[in-house]
């Protein structure tokens, strides 16, 4: 047997070793350079997934559902013991669509060729930050997603003024950059627009108009400035323009709409009214409301089971009270819930941004004065009937809603324009709240800038708000650890890591 001395192994396991190492060690399925359309397209579905509206937090919140579990029930009831699940968005966000579209952005930005692909994403990463934001206040920005590129593993946080400023500022740049002369766009890989340069430019001029909006308490001088400036370049007012991320019916889950699919999950796939899963169902203040007011989007969005069927009758409709403690009722096959062919439609688009909240916030804006081109009554009634019509887009049948019932709820609900300011903003709020849905945290940052609509808070045994409605999510508690020492400065700048710590535009 010959034995080789210890040395002589060494060299041949790395002669022998050495050989080959790079082909055996690289994995024949991977990419060695990211491919850039293709962290769009991921960039667009989580940054359209990743939001307040995920989950049952926020409908609660804003009254749309409900549930006798009080953990599926924390945004109906404030349940302490569930506070902590506030801080997901924030989580979720930053390893997904803020570092993708970061890269997007590095990979694009420093080649002329390239400028539609530059203005878009930046317009993107203008969007989920402004989600972030509003939701916390106070978030990393500047120094967000470097951790790979400048080995920023502690990003400081920034003060809600500045990334308002910032963001505003990106979506005039990003607006103005656009080439309608260069071919080069992400084309299929745009998920919303397909590369129309044309309708990208309509979208950042939106998200100006609703950010512009946001600043009317804290700065309205600032508000009216970025609103005008919003108009001028032009803001999505035809149905063709609306901002909308498509879906498919099968396939991966990220193919499939966010909201749909997780109520779906959470609740509803048993499709049978008893077998809810978290024990969800729509919530009483919500669905009396629309019978109330005669308002036809009751049989598109809800429905109750009887004798396992779904039925759309409008008379049957009944929401379930948030106050319920715990126990399951005995008559909970008989409470509304959404509807499987609408709300649940897992291949219905996500809307983004509406003609609908367009015409709404423009008639705020006439209301103060700074729009005056058009009346505030007949944006007001655009809204109504836009808010309506994009049921069509979601359930994919025309003409969804009758016309002539929209033109009786129209007739039925006029802008009280004898009354003040306040009662008319009410109104187009209230409007906001029924026709927005399902983006519930865009009517959560509207309710809190104006109050409207009027929600009466939960008064729930145990809850941790003292029966008020919170005013913003908790920071995660990974960030107390992992990233102390900005936090603490976030935290003293702004106030308490606290639900009912308002944010700076929250006045």
């Amino acid at each position: 047997m010959l034995l080789l001395p210890l040395w002589g192994i060494g060299g041949l396991c790395l002669t022998s070793c050495d050989k080959d190492f790079v082909e055996i060690n690289t994995n024949p399925n991977a990419v060695s350079v990211p491919t850039t359309p293709y962290i769009f397209s991921k960039a667009l579905y989580d940054g359209a997934a990743n939001s307040g509206n995920k989950g049952s937090l926020l409908f609660g919140l804003m009254q749309y559902t409900t549930s006798y579990n009080d953990v599926e029930g924390f945004g109906s009831k404030y349940t302490a013991s569930q506070v902590n699940a506030t801080g997901g968005v924030f989580s979720n966000s930053y390893p997904t669509q803020i570092n993708e579209i970061g890269e997007v952005i590095k990979a694009v930005k420093d080649d002329p060729s390239k400028v539609n692909l530059y203005a878009a994403a930046r317009i993107w990463r203008v969007f989920c930050y402004s989600r972030l934001t509003d939701l916390y206040g106070d978030i990393p920005y500047s120094e967000a997603a470097q951790g790979y590129n400048l080995s920023i593993f502690q990003p400081k946080y920034d003060a809600q003024s500045a990334i308002y400023a910032d963001m505003l500022k990106e979506l005039e740049t990003a607006a103005t950059s656009f080439d309608a002369a260069n071919p080069t766009t992400f084309g299929t890989s745009d998920l919303i627009y397909q590369g129309n340069v044309t309708k990208w430019k309509k979208f950042a001029y939106s998200l100006m108009l609703r950010l512009g909006m946001r600043l009317s308490k804290v700065d309205a001088t600032l508000a009216q400035s970025w609103v005008t400036k919003a108009i001028a370049g032009g803001v999505i007012r035809d149905y063709a323009d609306i901002a909308k991320v498509s879906y498919l019916a099968s396939g991966q889950n990220i193919n499939k709409n966010p909201i749909a699919w997780q109520l779906l999950n959470d609740n509803y796939l048993r499709a049978d009214g008893v077998n809810n899963t978290e024990g969800g169902k729509f919530q009483e203040i919500f669905i009396s409301s629309l019978k109330t007011n005669k308002d036809p989007r009751l049989g598109v969005l809800s429905v109750v089971y009887v004798n396992g069927v779904a039925s759309s009758d409008e008379s049957i409709q009944k929401g379930m009270p948030a106050t319920i403690n715990g126990t399951k009722p005995a008559d909970f096959v008989t409470y509304s819930e959404p509807k499987q062919t609408t709300v649940l439609k897992v291949d219905a688009p996500l809307l983004i941004f509406t003609v609908a909240e367009a015409n709404f916030l423009l008639a705020e804006a006439a209301l103060k004065g700074w729009y005056k081109t058009e009346t505030a009554s007949a944006l007001y009634e655009t809204g109504i009937r836009a808010a309506m019509q994009q049921w069509d887009l979601i359930s994919g049948v025309s003409n969804v809603i009758d016309k002539a019932r929209i033109d009786s709820y129209v007739t039925a609900h006029p802008l009280k324009t004898a009354g003040t300011v306040a009662e008319q903003t009410e109104q187009i709020y209230y409007q906001f709240w029924v026709g927005i849905f399902p983006d519930a945290q865009e009517v959560y940052n509207n309710y809190r800038r104006t109050g409207y609509p009027a929600l009466v808070p939960n008064v729930y045994p145990g809850n941790a708000t003292g029966g008020k409605i919170f005013r913003r999510f908790l920071y995660p508690v990974l960030e107390q650890t992992l990233n102390r020492a900005s936090y603490n400065e976030a935290v003293q700048r702004q106030g308490t890591d606290d639900l009912l710590t308002r944010v700076w535009w929250d006045k």
